[in-house]
């Protein structure tokens, strides 16, 4: 069992509260690997074209590419100027600066990430539905969402191995370098985990 350690310390005082506070990270493709599958396999059921779902597939990595950057960036260095603020900011991302070797709070927990998708599926699901009011057929939501979590999944793998696997490629020795820079040396720049293209468009290499 994920308990606390030197290297992951309690967060909480409730004990069930501070065991799920912890997440093991192949639960991130156990269960955001066969999500997108599913959706792909549903909507080819339902008629939409294999070219356009992984057509959508490849849009929905780029919308969780830049969302990725953007929650980074925003929410996740966000420290609300009130007296809970410091305990919010520590819970959601702050934690992960201090203990930035604890191998079991790299990955958003199981809730958090499904809580997060269901918002991202349904306001995917109501462009659909409004695009379907002009003519446009209904389905495509399916790939775009099924790349999108393919992108978290992606995000989420990588920052683990950032972290606790040595990088042979040229690419992935360059990824870890930004983000260790972000967290030892530039906490306001360097937003991006598992690319580095949205800081070079908005200046925050």
């Amino acid at each position: 069992m994920m308990r606390a350690s030197d290297v992951s310390p309690r967060m909480f005082d409730n004990d069930i509260l501070d065991f799920f506070s912890r997440t093991h990270w192949l639960t991130v493709p156990a269960i955001w690997i066969p999500v997108p599958i599913a959706l792909v396999v549903v909507a080819t059921m339902q008629g939409v074209p294999l070219g356009l779902s992984l057509a959508m597939v490849l849009a929905g990595f780029v919308v969780w590419s830049f969302t990725e950057y953007g929650l980074h960036r925003t929410a996740f260095h966000w420290e609300p100027a009130t007296s809970w603020g410091p305990r919010f900011h520590f819970m959601v991302h702050g934690v992960h600066h201090v203990y930035h070797q604890d191998p079991y709070r790299l990955v958003m927990p199981p809730l958090v990430s499904l809580l997060v998708g269901g918002t991202f599926f349904t306001l995917f699901w109501g462009l659909a539905q409004l695009g379907a009011l002009v003519g446009i057929a209904p389905g495509w939501h399916m790939g775009l969402f099924a790349g999108f979590a393919l992108g978290y999944c992606n995000y989420d793998c990588t920052h683990y191995m950032l972290h606790h696997f040595k990088p042979r490629s040229r690419w992935m020795k360059q990824l870890r370098a930004h983000h260790m820079n972000h967290h030892h040396n530039h906490p306001d720049r360097k937003f991006g985990v598992s690319m580095m293209f949205w800081d070079r468009v908005f200046g925050t290499l």
